[in-house]
């Protein structure tokens, strides 16, 4: 079980947003780092999760605005800005907020993996936060670099990221979330995560 991280103060909201969705999403590609763009659905999950916040207004518009430095996250960070009446470009970028890099598995269909890379699956099944593709990263990674981060974060934040990096700060920020959970934890693209004094929501 992963208790409240010490680096997150428990009066700090972090507003998690998942980057709207890609063609690589919607066909079960990975992606890691690859810079894909948002589709036309992507675009509309980012202007929705604007509005889902339109309800904070106005405090909200004093947050930090924070996004990993890739196209996707970046576009939706714009849309999202937009959609709170904010100056779409309000916001600053930080290399840490990066998604996973998955190696040798990015730009794989999740369903050639078994066959193409059968050692590869096993291994991830057997230990899915320590496993480590050829040439990338795992949440154990992710959560080091994402260490560093939060020990930065000094106001409430909305945060444009992507799903791993969604995974691994519940692991690290939630209450009763442990190592196990994180590969099955949802990480929607249309909804809000709301993280504060080692609980969560959605909105």
């Amino acid at each position: 079980m992963a208790p409240a991280s010490p680096v997150l103060p428990p009066d700090i909201t972090l507003y998690f947003v998942r980057h709207g969705e890609t063609d690589w999403n919607a066909t079960r590609r990975y992606q890691g780092q690859a810079d894909i763009p948002l589709n036309d659905v992507g675009r509309a999950q980012a202007r929705r999760n604007g509005e889902a916040l339109r309800g904070l207004l106005p405090a909200i518009a004093a947050a930090d605005f924070v996004a990993s430095p890739l196209g996707r996250t970046q576009d939706t960070m714009r849309i999202l800005r937009g959609a709170l009446d904010l100056a779409p470009d309000g916001f600053r970028t930080d290399p840490r907020l990066v998604e996973l890099h998955y190696g040798h598995w990015q730009g794989q269909l999740q369903s050639d993996l078994p066959r193409l890379d059968p050692a590869g699956v096993a291994g991830r099944q057997a230990d899915p936060f320590h496993w480590r593709p050829e040439g990338g990263e795992n949440y154990a990674d992710l959560t080091r670099r994402l260490t560093g981060w939060l020990e930065t974060v000094t106001r409430d934040s909305v945060v444009v990221s992507h799903g791993g990096v969604s995974r691994a700060l519940r692991c690290m920020l939630v209450e009763g979330v442990c190592e196990a959970d994180v590969p099955s934890l949802e990480v929607p693209q249309d909804r809000v995560l709301v993280i504060r004094g080692g609980t969560m929501d959605w909105l």
